[in-house]
């Protein structure tokens, strides 16, 4: 199986950063956020992701502010962030650093006051009273129709406005699967007429990589929680990995602990995963795929934050996780990781994880504890252990034979990189 697009080369093996320009500075500005943008060139960060940079509707608004997927209009710039401008500077000055960014783009609804109600009122679903509807239960926005083509024009349209006009280097389709695959086949062609771009879809329909590069692990996100509290296995979480390998050749999926929707609807990473939070984030960076990191989890920012209102992202000083991010995402680019093969090692213990990845001569292990057990003791065996490796996070070297025994303490996580 092959997909109708190929990634962009700087969107194989990357990493993505999401940005909640409300809640990352006390200003909540493009502007603002910008003088972060060098520390996170530090930690490794290659793609940036503005969750939605548009303005919000203000009819059936919920809370102060609002929620971000409820926009007014698809070529506007939300003023509360800046102007479009400061949107075109942010972008400038993400790619003098050397990284990329892409926006979100929510094609399935507007808000109660797009300029659309009101322009092309027949672009929008209506229930069986004529009037405008919603079909998931979202009070404060209302469903667009796909059945005609005159809206497909204009969103195209609009989404080319922010490729051509701010310089943006892709999309995160918010709800991708909700829009159907044809629209999206349709706006991915008529997008990159100058430049191929970096499409990521928020949904888990294998058929969608025809054009997304990357998709969401949502499946893998729900068996890890349900590792973290003692109510799956490892073996659980292998047969969702292996179902993600079966993709279309050039799929990635999106791992992750932590986003905006997770965040403030269900739990911080530490809620969720309690102590196993930092495992699967080595998890994340260690396994074939693209790890994200959300605003805030370098810090940790260990509250959940206000959806519809201002509440600041918790910054520590200095950031407990920095180079704890830092570490994983430079391993996420090496070479047995980025473009290698995968061992799986069994451990007799349904609460720990062991891999290798190789390629060439560079091999990675990896050993994951997601028990709270004070002392784990497992033994690994393979041919590849033989040699000279060090610890990631330690520094510390070691000569393995090709039979070890590891003891993890409670949550506990190694990486181990072979000297080459």
């Amino acid at each position: 199986m092959s997909r109708l697009f190929s990634t962009v080369d700087w969107g194989v093996n990357a990493n993505i950063y999401e940005v909640n320009i409300r809640q990352y500075t006390k200003e909540g500005t493009f502007h603002a956020f910008g003088k972060h943008l060098p520390r996170l060139k530090a930690m490794g960060i290659k793609i940036l992701w503005l969750m939605p940079v548009t303005p919000i509707s203000k009819k059936e608004r919920q809370g102060t502010l609002g929620s971000y997927y409820a926009c007014s209009s698809y070529v506007q710039v939300n003023p509360e962030y800046g102007t479009m401008d400061d949107l075109k500077a942010l972008v400038k000055q993400a790619h003098e650093l050397g990284m990329k960014l892409i926006i979100d783009w929510v094609a399935n609804h507007t808000g109660w006051d797009h300029h659309w109600t009101k322009e092309h009122p027949d672009w929008y679903k209506k229930d069986a009273k004529g009037n405008f509807t919603e079909v998931n239960g979202w009070k404060d926005v209302i469903d667009l129709d796909y059945s005609k083509p005159e809206l497909r024009k204009a969103m195209v349209n609009a989404m080319q406005h922010w490729v051509n006009d701010a310089g943006i280097d892709g999309f995160r389709c918010d709800m991708a699967h909700l829009v159907p695959l044809d629209f999206w086949k349709d706006a991915r062609t008529q997008c990159e007429q100058h430049q191929p771009l970096f499409w990521l879809g928020e949904c888990e329909e294998v058929s969608y990589h025809d054009v997304f590069d990357t998709t969401y692990a949502w499946e893998w996100m729900h068996v890890t929680e349900r590792l973290g509290k003692g109510t799956a296995s490892v073996n659980d979480v292998y047969n969702v990995l292996h179902k993600y390998s079966q993709y279309p050749v050039g799929s990635q999926k999106l791992f992750f602990t932590a986003n905006h929707d997770e965040n403030s609807w269900n739990g911080t990473e530490y809620e969720k995963y309690g102590g196993a939070a930092k495992a699967l984030a080595v998890f994340t960076a260690s396994w074939q795929g693209m790890p994200m990191v959300y605003s805030g989890q370098e810090s940790p920012s260990k509250k959940r934050l206000q959806f519809f209102d201002k509440d600041l992202v918790e910054w520590n000083n200095p950031l407990q996780l920095k180079e704890f991010y830092q570490t994983i995402l430079l391993l996420h680019q090496s070479k047995a990781v980025a473009g290698g093969e995968t061992f799986i090692l069994p451990t007799g213990n349904n609460s720990v994880m062991a891999y290798l990845r190789k390629k060439d001569e560079e091999i990675v292990l990896v050993l994951l504890n997601f028990s709270d057990a004070e002392k784990v003791v497992v033994t690994i065996e393979h041919d590849w252990l033989k040699g000279s490796f060090h610890n990631i996070f330690s520094g510390m070297n070691y000569t393995f034979t090709p039979k070890e025994l590891f003891e993890l303490q409670a949550f506990e996580y190694f990486v181990y990189k072979s000297h080459v």
